[in-house]
């Protein structure tokens, strides 16, 4: 009971932090947290700065790999909608004849082999034996390891990329050596790796959420930025994401400001359709129209994702938010079965990436659906099937010469 009490009031305490950082919390207490943060922040800012000065200046290397390198990530933490974009460049890719490995960090995922710093040592320089292969989420044909083990965002690609390799390490320098190696790839996509130096990318495609862009403009803890706003300047294409279609002409001009002529290319995630968890059935949007139901998160940004539901026209009466990446466990989705069966709803609705860290196994009193999107590009069609061709057909540039141009 005291160890549950414990985790609780850790709990609240996370929430109450990711509050502040998200300006959601107002008051002395607020205030007095985000101050303490905001200091934190200065010396966080030092070290980004520092270390990206020992990359430029090549004091640190970056390592080319001899085949095509994108880099898709973002400036803030999550939230950006950045996964379904994953998806629809590697499919992209995929499609025009390239062999394409999304390489993934796996971030919350659970590690198959566990060393101390003793082991690891001992491994490395008294046996001499190899390092740990990258976990292979899928090997193109297969889907060979459940979310837990491979992380949320990894499964969900794997899941939905037939013929797409999808390799989890932290060092993705070694997992794009062995996607190259072992099955032959010639396109490499690095999923969040735009803070990730030590891999030489070719193109750096730049995710900006839309509705909130940089946050509070502060870095982490304060804020959600992970480098400068001044670093829109490393992006070869910048994907407005979550759009609405209406031009943001302050938001353009900051992004031209820091990167003159980029292209920018704009879109949204457009919901699809439910998907039953656990199950077979779709249902298409329209059924939420007047329903009464509810929803569940543990996202970034719940806001977004409950958002759609009411505009397609359902009555959200119940809504149960967790911290992002948090694993759901029997008893938390029994007492939200209950709690809406309780009030009488008709069924509940949560994320596909929320869906993916549930229990194969489970069952529901109240039926559950989860809400499948796609990106659609509003504006920039052009740009971005240019900038597929740029890795597609390799006489557009040349790849010696980029690495060449690093040695240098």
């Amino acid at each position: 009971m005291a160890l549950t009490g414990v985790k609780k009031k850790l709990n609240q305490f996370a929430e109450f932090a990711i509050d502040v950082v998200y300006d959601r919390q107002t008051g002395k207490r607020a205030f007095v947290f985000g101050t303490f943060l905001k200091a934190l922040s200065f010396l966080f800012s030092f070290l980004v700065q520092l270390r990206f000065f020992l990359y430029e200046s090549r004091i640190l290397k970056k390592r080319p790999l001899g085949c095509l390198v994108v880099v898709v990530g973002n400036l803030t933490m999550g939230g950006t909608g950045k996964t379904p974009v994953v998806e629809k460049l590697a499919r992209s890719l995929h499609q025009r004849g390239r062999k394409v490995a999304i390489l993934s960090r796996g971030y919350m995922s659970k590690e198959t082999v566990k060393e101390s710093l003793g082991q690891k040592l001992w491994r490395i320089y008294v046996t001499g034996a190899e390092v740990h292969p990258p976990k292979i989420v899928s090997d193109g044909e297969n889907v060979l390891l459940d979310s837990e083990i491979a992380g949320d965002e990894p499964f969900m690609l794997a899941k939905n990329l037939p013929g797409v390799i999808v390799l989890v390490d932290k060092d993705r320098v070694k997992s794009g050596l062995f996607a190259i190696k072992k099955f032959g790839c010639d396109t490499l996509v690095l999923d969040d790796g735009f803070q990730y130096l030590p891999l030489k990318g070719r193109l750096n495609l730049l995710l900006v959420d839309k509705t909130n862009p940089f946050g509070n403009r502060s870095l982490i803890p304060r804020g959600v930025l992970r480098e400068p706003v001044k670093h829109l300047k490393r992006a070869s294409y910048v994907f407005l994401t979550k759009s609405d279609g209406v031009p943001d002409l302050e938001l353009e001009a900051l992004i031209q400001k820091h990167n003159p002529g980029v292209d920018v290319i704009e879109c949204t995630h457009k919901p699809q359709y439910l998907q039953e968890v656990n199950g077979t059935q779709k249902l298409p949007l329209g059924t939420l129209e007047g329903k009464r139901i509810g929803a569940f998160s543990a996202i970034a940004i719940p806001e977004s994702f409950e958002k759609f539901l009411r505009g397609f026209g359902a009555n959200l009466v119940y809504t149960k938010r967790f911290l992002d990446h948090h694993r759901f466990d029997a008893e938390e989705l029994e007492h939200i079965c209950q709690e809406a069966k309780d009030a009488g709803l008709e069924f509940i609705v949560t994320t596909e990436k929320d869906a993916v860290r549930i229990s194969p196994d489970q069952t529901f009193p109240v039926p559950l659906y989860y809400l499948r999107l796609e990106i659609e590009i509003l504006r920039g069609v052009k740009d971005f099937d240019a900038a597929v061709s740029k890795i597609c057909f390799p006489e557009t540039y040349s790849i010696v010469e980029d690495e060449a141009s690093d040695r240098t």
